[in-house]
Order: C-alpha cells, then structure tokens, then sequence
C-alpha cells in the first residue's frame, strides 16, 4: 500500500512509458487471446459437465471433443472450399 502511495505522490508514474497499442486491450491480439481463453474455460466447463452430470467417462469426452473438433474442421473445409 505504501509503494502505491510513492509512486502517486512521487509522480513516478510519469516516468513509465505507455502500453504499445499492439498489447492494449481493445487490440486485435489481445481480443483474440480474450476468446481463446474464454472458448478454454467452455471446453473446462463442458469436459466437467460431460464427466461430472453425465457420468461418461474422461476419455469419452476427450472421443467428443475430438470428434466435435473434425466435424467442425470438415465443415470449415467445405465451407472454404465452397466460397473459395
């Protein structure tokens, strides 16, 4: 608390330089990096509710979503292939 105090009273904060707009947040990385992370915590969320609620076994839900990851990148193929 006191280091924070410093630093505001000493106006060391004048010596810091900006955050480059390529690592701000509203850049383009990192919202891309925001959604990587909040589709992982959907797989986390989704693996315990397959295990946990639905009794399947962990590498029945490993089978599903890698199941669910070929369709999707077939799908993705198809949809590429169409408009390509």
């Amino acid at each position: 608390k006191a280091a924070f105090i410093n630093f505001i009273s000493d106006e060391e904060w004048k010596s810091i330089e900006p955050v480059s707009s390529w690592f701000g947040p509203s850049s383009f990385l990192m919202s891309s990096m925001s959604a990587l992370f909040k589709l992982s915590m959907w797989i986390r969320h989704g693996h315990g509710y397959l295990t946990e609620n639905l009794g399947i076994p962990v590498w029945g839900s490993y089978a599903v979503f890698g199941l669910a990851t070929l369709f999707l990148g077939m799908v993705l193929g198809l949809v590429s292939e169409i408009l390509g």
